[in-house]
């Protein structure tokens, strides 16, 4: 019998759902508390109740992206790999990735200092939207729509000097529906969409609010989606897009432990289930 464990840092009620289609499915399941977990560099994987392979389901990028480096150390099929969550962690690594790969994204400018991305905002015009290299549910990303904005954000940046405020990302404001498209996609494949809608402000998050719409997956976005996966190098990610007044459909971000609360709410596909199944076909025989 196959055995699926869950890594977490938080656990949520995603990682529940994953826990009981696993056990649906004849699958043994072990879940393992990131934060007190010990690994050292003669760690093995007989070590742990890893199971035979492992989702990553931290809450914290920075953790989950270390404990999968000591997975993969020890030999343990690990969903997402290191290099998938590493690419989309950074914003600015996964945005160049998918305009590498032909993704239709929105034109975004990179700046080294704080002078340098003043100078690109004056350059290119306001609004743009700054958002900071790592991070989620949409913290720290805003418009500046005005040169007052922009040199309080600077100042505050220098103040904190941290490595990555370092870097400037800012990225062209999207004329669009109140609105954003959430893609689930595993192993490739969209299996569910929903749209997440805010009648106040830009930010379309459903951890800031947003309420979640079933989504039907058009042709268009299906072929995005596919794309923009393997992309990051496949897996089971979250793909948003934006519809664009003029251009159409563009990926403005891809998730790589992607929540799926809001959207289990309203597909009519079974997600976790879809997830876990994927996990298992990735086992090494």
């Amino acid at each position: 019998m196959s055995k699926v464990c869950i890594v977490f840092d938080r656990l949520r009620s995603e990682e529940k759902m994953l826990q009981k289609e696993a056990s649906d499915l004849g699958c043994d399941t072990s879940m393992l508390d990131a934060k007190i977990t010990k690994i050292n560099t003669d760690s093995k994987k007989e070590d742990y109740d890893l199971g035979d392979v492992v989702l990553e389901r931290c809450v914290s990028y920075f953790r989950g992206l270390h404990f999968t480096s000591s997975l993969e150390f020890m030999d343990v099929p690990t969903i997402n790999s290191y290099d998938v969550a590493n690419i989309c962690g950074n914003k600015m690594i996964m945005t160049l990735r998918l305009k590498k790969h032909n993704v239709p994204t929105p034109k975004t400018y990179f700046s080294f200092s704080s002078e340098s991305a003043l100078e690109n905002l004056e350059k290119v015009g306001y609004p743009l939207v700054i958002k900071p290299l790592i991070g989620s549910w949409g913290r720290g990303v805003m418009p500046l729509k005005d040169k007052d904005t922009a040199d309080a954000i600077m100042e505050i940046r220098d103040i904190n000097d941290g490595p990555h405020d370092r870097i400037y990302y800012l990225q062209e404001l999207i004329q669009r529906p109140p609105r954003d498209i959430r893609v689930i996609t595993v192993g490739d494949e969209p299996i569910a969409a929903m749209y997440r809608k805010s009648s106040e402000g830009f930010k379309t998050n459903i951890a800031l609010g947003a309420d979640p719409e079933l989504c039907e997956i058009t042709k268009e976005m299906e072929d995005i989606a596919v794309k923009a996966s393997k992309a990051m190098g496949g897996g089971i990610l979250g793909i948003d897009m934006m519809e664009d007044e003029k251009t159409g459909l563009v990926v403005h971000e891809v998730n790589n432990t992607v929540e799926f609360k809001g959207l289990a709410r309203v597909s009519k596909r079974n997600i976790p289930k879809a997830m876990v199944e994927y996990a298992l076909s990735c086992i090494r025989k």
